[in-house]
């Protein structure tokens, strides 16, 4: 039996090393006393408030920005009743009086007769993450400022995706997050217009992009016209996998779509071909490089035969 003991506090003790020692801040609060049973030790580094200051959800409540406060308390509360984990972001107030923007992820603990019990959770630091949105909120108020967006399809243009690349660069490579880039050409476009005329293709343009920009899913997600017939998505924080899987998607779009294009050599119906590249950037990477090896694979796809995906090797 004291084998046993002892095996289990060095267990526990490793598990509160490593649950001490990690960004995310751990927590656990008894439902029927609404007291805090634990906090992590680096909620005072990241807030200021010292550990044990943390007794009730009382001091959660009232250290926390006066517009999140009445809303994060009541969606929370409910949330809890109902026994659904759910996760809630607003600003929580510092020792010094300012501000940090923070993730709480909540999971609801239920005894053996379906009450509940406990609540368990992490708290993230998600500062960063808000800067980078209210950046990219500033960019898109000057999209819609200056206009950057292309004339005949109505998406972005070329300068707005530059400044979106540029910033999600950065930001992949401040976290070491995965980009990915996916360039799409529109196959046998040409022809399309000799056959067609270039009314019908300025059409044929609009309603590709229009179609294409509906696959970008996300928030953060960003579709442009990179010029001629050419087009580019932005995917942050998404990996090879997921990108080829949005491409995929974005290909199958298309060719529902049923566009006659009589003079492809691919199909009747309008076809695109596709390249993506995925990269966590080090200091030692170039933007530029990134975009042209997208580029690289777009020219992949067409010498094997068109209406297809290739990635990144």
């Amino acid at each position: 039996m004291t084998d046993v003991a002892t095996y289990s506090e060095r267990d526990g003790a490793v598990y509160k090393t490593l649950l001490e020692s990690t960004k995310a801040i751990p927590w656990k609060i008894d439902w029927k006393s609404m007291a805090f049973e634990y906090i992590g030790p680096q909620i005072e580094e990241l807030l200021g408030w010292s550990q044990n200051s943390w007794k009730s959800v009382e001091d959660w409540a009232t250290r926390m920005h006066p517009e999140d406060q009445s809303w994060v308390v009541d969606f929370c509360v409910a949330q809890s009743q109902s026994g659904i984990d759910h996760e809630a972001d607003y600003r929580a107030l510092t020792s010094d009086g300012g501000y940090v923007w923070i993730r709480d992820v909540v999971h609801v603990v239920r005894d053996e007769a379906g009450d509940v019990e406990a609540l368990i959770g992490f708290m993230f630091d998600i500062s960063e993450r808000k800067k980078i949105e209210e950046k990219l909120a500033k960019l898109q108020k000057e999209l819609e400022e200056l206009s950057f967006k292309d004339g005949l399809t109505g998406v972005a243009n070329r300068r707005m995706f530059d400044s979106i690349m540029q910033v999600e660069w950065t930001n992949a490579r401040r976290n070491a997050q995965p980009l990915s880039l996916i360039m799409f050409d529109i196959d046998y476009f040409k022809q399309y217009n000799d056959l067609y005329g270039h009314l019908q293709g300025d059409e044929c343009l609009k309603q590709v992009a229009r179609l294409l920009e509906s696959a970008a899913a996300r928030s953060r997600d960003f579709f442009a016209r990179y010029g001629g017939e050419e087009f580019v998505m932005v995917l942050p924080e998404t990996d090879a996998n997921a990108a080829a899987l949005v491409a995929e998607r974005c290909r199958k779009l298309i060719f529902k779509q049923q566009i006659p294009h009589q003079s492809s050599l691919v199909s009747q119906m309008l076809t695109v071909s596709m390249g993506t590249a995925t990269l966590v950037p080090s200091a030692d990477d170039k933007l530029t490089d990134f975009i042209d090896s997208a580029d690289r694979q777009l020219y992949r796809a067409k010498e094997n035969g068109r209406n297809c995906v290739v990635h990144t090797a």
